[in-house]
Formats: C-alpha cells, structure tokens, sequence
C-alpha cells in the first residue's frame, strides 16, 4: 500500500506528535522552519482539515504514523 505522505512529512508529523516546535523540528531535521511549515501545510491540503491537531489525528487514524 502506497503511503499518502512522502518521506519528510511523516518525519516532520512524528516529530510533531512528540511535541517538537517548528524550530526544533527544523533544526533536528536540517532544514529551514519555513520549509517545515510548507510540510505541514501540504499535509493539511493533502488531508483537508483544518489544523496540525486534526492532520495528526487523522494520520494516527489511517495508520500513517503511530503515536
């Protein structure tokens, strides 16, 4: 079954489910705060919802990441 994330976003989601910021995520990954929030808002696009809370919870619930 082919993962409606890429790679980065279920990074990005798992380190957000631990209660990373933006900035810690950005730093732990290497990558500029502003490209986490495209992340995060292209997941938010993917799934159709309207927050970071709800994406996670959504995610948890097909199974895309675990918490």
């Amino acid at each position: 079954m082919q993962s409606l994330l890429t790679k980065r976003e279920k990074e990005i989601f798992r380190l957000l489910s631990l209660s990373y910021s933006t900035k810690d995520i950005a730093h732990q990954l290497g990558i500029s705060e502003k490209t986490v929030r495209n992340h995060i808002s292209n997941v938010i696009c993917k799934l159709g919802v309207q927050s970071r809370l709800k994406a996670l919870l959504e995610l948890v619930q097909l199974g895309e990441i675990d918490l």
